[in-house]
């Protein structure tokens, strides 16, 4: 029997990991603290898996942080203003790259390809200098031998880690990061030694890199780096991940001819085309990681589907040289289903957690060798059965009123110049309006009273009262730092998707269904299991309690329907296209009942509209062509003179410019400060940008609290690409994470900053 897991959940059943690194990062624990919680982490994980009777356990998927940080201090490729001196780099230095700190900020933080996890951006360029200044792969698989789990390391394989890199400020652009090869393959062999000198005898390298669609060049790269590190590899068993997409063709023939690796691990949940690649040849000689436990969703396997596939992918590949294994690693999961209290039997016999998911992958490897668990087998069918079959996953009036958009393209009547001018009327903001994205610092007090309230400690009119003080006080902070469009601060939400969905039909919610999103930040998706409808206003009344505080227009906050699809547990059982213009209607019809209700600014957020594109270019022109449609529906009734917002976060969006202009809205916030303002990039290319658009000034990311005149030199740079007409002065993104001593002097500098430059602006007429 063989089985493997990909990678694990690492911020443990009750995010341990969570709590301890805020502790820590307040000043409040040590870091002999933290590495003991990290220790005693590692060891559940560890044990779980062994206890299942998993082969192949991976170690180093642990981080701190995220595994793309991990690999840049085992490379030591610190940015010289961090003031790193060499030796092994320690919490001071590693948390700085991902946080900054007083002096430094942080290093760009993106999207981890398609999925909501994050990872820190390594800067790289012609005179980094890589050393081996990390042991932690190393030491955590001596920390498994010793409680006597022998796994398998995994390491970002070296072509992956360049290609996920960006060039340091100041690099030509002409520079091929690939070129730093030569200079990184001496680190991974160090490691590897050091590996097999533990006693390791198989070694996991993640390329993910090789599902995109890629240049010739860069295949070579693989071709030349495996080529390098093969006489490192001797004796070594090596595998080789992919996930998250199908590989091309081409890619496929050179992955399956590098020399030194022993096995392919394939994502065949999202890849499917992969099958018939492997179907038309595979090495005889290797073994195939069959990655057929969906490692990015909570619904259970199909384990007769699944053994299906096994025994047809056996017959070419040979009776055991298959491993059943994961789609990915189960990070992107919740940790375990037996954690949930309150989710009905029904709905509990659909789903599987990262747990359960192990629990799978072994049964599946059992039954592959003929030990199959009939039981476990029939009640999976009988789960299955059911939910096909039960009364609540399907609402005819949703179909049909989804089934009523096509043929339309719902943009609204009239251009967006023309209600930019209605807007102004009505509004009459100063140049450079300055505004918020929506959330203020989620306080223990106001996390005290959601969770009081939930829990029926106390009444409606006390929760209410209490979020009532808690806006007020936004309220007055913002009119005290002289903002010009305000926000309610959310105060009643603790997450702007999970809000949204409790008040939705067809969603369901976890008590510890908690995914980690970067760092210490976890959400908790949603899980839509049927179809999706709005039973009765949402945000209406907070809203307009907020627009009743102030004279200066409040905006109302929305989630939009693609960023509530993709970050959400979505249903497999219909395409993901119709499930957002579902979501799209329940939004459209809370967008006209605030605009009813007085609000004249109401910001949709769509923050993962480009995680959401497919990893294949072949693939992304029908994606951008329905998740833009079902922005634009939630919006396309509203007068001329109600300004819609949107805004999007932490993605690379230049690449999709012209989708985002095509989604009409009248105003966009989007983070442009942490990536080093990579987005203005686009307008000096020549892209017009016709309607208002606020690109953030300051990352909320870091407890950094950025000058005046570093915000107001973005600004500047920001009016030498755009109208100054259309500019707004914004962060790049909520302030939920932050504490009110780093927002407030944030903001105050923020405001001052865009004080100056009208004054500037006005001086030079």
């Amino acid at each position: 029997m063989a089985s493997h897991i990909v990678g694990y959940p690492r911020i443990g059943p009750k995010r341990e990991l969570k709590f301890v690194l805020e502790s820590f990062w307040d000043g409040k624990t040590s870091a002999l603290e933290l590495q003991a919680t990290a220790a005693d982490l590692r060891s559940y994980i560890w044990n779980q898996m062994a206890a299942a009777g998993t082969k192949f356990i991976p170690s180093n998927t642990f981080s701190y942080y995220d595994q793309v940080l991990d690999t840049t201090a085992m490379v030591g490729a610190v940015p010289p203003r961090y003031g790193w001196n060499g030796g092994e780099i320690g919490f001071d230095v590693y948390f700085s790259m991902a946080r900054g700190n007083a002096s430094a900020p942080a290093m760009e933080m993106t999207k981890w390809f398609d999925t909501n996890y994050h990872y820190i951006v390594p800067e790289l360029g012609p005179d980094v200098k890589f050393s081996y200044a990390s042991h932690k792969a190393v030491d955590e698989y001596k920390e498994a031998k010793a409680l006597g789990v022998d796994t398998i390391p995994v390491l970002i394989g070296p072509v992956s880690y360049l290609l996920l890199s960006k060039l340091a400020k100041g690099v030509d652009k002409s520079f091929s990061l690939l070129s730093l090869l030569g200079k990184i393959l001496p680190i991974y062999k160090e490691v590897i030694d050091e590996l097999k000198a533990a006693g390791a005898t198989w070694i996991q390298f993640d390329e993910p890199t090789l599902v995109l669609d890629l240049e010739s060049h860069q295949l070579q790269a693989f071709t030349h780096a495996y080529s390098e590190l093969e006489s490192s590899l001797f004796g070594f068993n090596v595998l080789v991940e992919t996930y998250f997409a199908d590989v091309p063709a081409e890619t496929y023939k050179t992955l399956t001819s590098l020399k030194g690796v022993t096995a392919f691990g394939f994502d065949l949940v999202r890849g499917t085309r992969t099958l018939d690649l492997i179907k038309s040849g595979f090495p005889s000689d290797k073994y195939l990681f069959a990655g057929v436990v969906d490692g990015r969703n909570i619904w259970a396997n199909d384990l007769a589907s699944s053994l299906d596939t096994l025994h047809a992918l056996e017959s070419i590949v040979g009776k055991g040289k298959v491993v059943v294994s994961t789609s990915c690693s189960l990070l992107h999961t919740a940790v375990d289903l037996m954690n949930e209290t309150k989710l009905d039997k029904e709905l509990k016999s659909w789903l599987a957690f990262a747990a359960q998911k192990i629990v799978e992958v072994n049964a599946l490897a059992k039954a592959l060798v003929e030990e199959k668990d009939e039981a476990f087998f029939a009640s999976n069918a009988a789960a299955h059965a059911s939910r096909k079959s039960s009364p609540r996953v399907t609402n005819e009036a949703v179909q049909k009123a989804a089934a009523g958009l096509r043929g339309y393209d719902h943009h609204r009547a009239t251009n967006v110049s023309a209600r930019l001018d209605a807007q102004q009327k009505k509004l009459n903001l100063p140049i450079l309006p300055t505004t918020t994205c929506g959330s203020y610092p989620q306080t223990m007090e106001l996390r005290r009273v959601r969770r009081e309230y939930k829990a029926k400690k106390i009444s409606e009119n006390d929760y209410v009262n209490a979020i009532k003080d808690e806006i007020n006080k936004v309220v007055k902070l913002q009119e005290e730092l002289d903002l010009d469009v305000l926000v309610h601060g959310e105060p009643e939400r603790n997450d702007m998707v999970e809000y949204f969905g409790e008040q939705l039909s067809g969603f369901a919610f976890t008590v510890n269904g908690w995914v980690q999103s970067y760092g210490s930040r976890c959400v908790k998706p949603p899980i839509i299991y049927g179809d999706v409808s709005r039973p009765k206003a949402m945000t209406v009344f907070w809203s307009s309690m907020a627009q009743n505080m102030t004279k200066r227009p409040m905006k109302g906050m929305l989630t939009g329907p693609v960023t509530i699809l993709n970050w959400s547990f979505v249903r497999n059982d219909q395409p993901r296209h119709e499930t957002s213009y579902q979501i799209a209607l329940a939004i459209k019809d809370e967008v006209e009942d605030l605009e009813k209700a007085g609000i004249t600014i109401i910001q949709i957020d769509e923050a993962a509209l480009r995680e959401g594109l497919p990893l294949r270019k072949s693939e992304q022109s029908f994606y951008l062509e329905w998740a833009v449609h079902s922005f634009r529906i939630t919006n396309c009734g509203v007068k001329d003179t109600t300004q819609i917002h949107t805004h999007m976060c932490y993605s690379n969006v230049n690449d999709i410019i012209h989708s985002i202009i095509d989604m009409d809205a009248d105003v966009i916030t989007i983070e442009n400060s942490r990536s080093d303002e990579k987005l203005l990039s686009v307008f000096h290319e020549g892209v017009k940008y016709g309607a208002g658009i606020g690109p953030g000034v300051y990352d909320i990311h870091s407890p950094r609290i950025p000058s005046t005149e570093e915000v107001a030199d973005r600004i500047r740079k920001m009016l030498a690409v755009l109208e100054r007409k259309f500019v707004w002065v914004n962060p790049d993104c909520g302030l939920k994470t932050r504490k009110y001593s780093e927002v407030q002097p944030a903001l105050t500098n923020m405001v001052a900053a865009a004080k100056l430059i009208r004054t500037e602006l006005a001086s030079a007429k």
